[in-house]
């Protein structure tokens, strides 16, 4: 009886060691390039974020390309405010909200700042074979340009359509869109982007914007 005993309690205590000390399994960020864009993309709780900085610039604002896609079970609401960047000299960006940045745009962006977005974001969306949402810019922009009105306001609401706004996303779903960070003409330098977004806290890491 107490040689089964001893056994019991060894075979439990290596059970122990092993569980204790066995590979922890982070989720990992996956880097890739796609039509000139660098991107980063990481996966938590079925839930996938991926994000690149856009070359092209806007006066007022520092802008990144962002796709989320719902995996989980779960229906999860994302929206610009959502995320937030933390350089290392300790400034914390907030991204703008969608309503204020579609405001922006109409009333001050001008038509070469406006295209040269568009092109970059277009480039960044079709051929991406990472990014195929169900319900992002592609979608937003048909809709804007289905209502009728005058070219010039045409331009303004293809522009808008760019911004990522507030979604529900059921399970998988997915969209994308740009966020901005009202940087007053300010590179954003080294440090994290930060997305608290399904139930999760996503971290990017950054060497910061890209300057050219």
């Amino acid at each position: 009886m107490r040689l089964l005993l001893a056994a019991t309690l060894a075979a439990c205590a290596a059970l122990f060691v092993q569980i204790a000390f066995a590979p922890i399994i982070f989720a990992q960020i996956i880097p890739f390039e796609s039509n000139g864009l660098q991107y980063k993309t990481l996966t938590k709780g079925g839930v996938t974020v991926m994000f690149a900085y856009l070359p092209a610039h806007l006066k007022e604002y520092s802008i990144m390309q962002v796709s989320l896609s719902n995996g989980s079970p779960i229906s999860w609401t994302v929206k610009p405010e959502d995320f937030s960047y933390r350089q290392q000299d300790g400034t914390v960006w907030q991204a703008a909200t969608a309503l204020s940045v579609v405001n922006s745009l109409l009333a001050k962006a001008g038509r070469h700042d406006v295209i040269k977005l568009v092109t970059t974001y277009e480039r960044g969306v079709y051929g991406n074979e990472h990014m195929q949402t169900t319900n992002g810019y592609e979608a937003r922009r048909q809709s804007a340009l289905a209502e009728g009105m005058s070219a010039r306001l045409k331009a303004g609401a293809a522009a808008s359509a760019l911004a990522l706004v507030p979604t529900k996303l059921a399970s998988g779903e997915s969209t994308d869109g740009a966020i901005f960070f009202p940087s007053n003409g300010r590179v954003l330098g080294p440090g994290t982007l930060v997305a608290h977004t399904g139930g999760e806290v996503f971290e990017f890491p950054s060497d910061g914007e890209p300057t050219k």
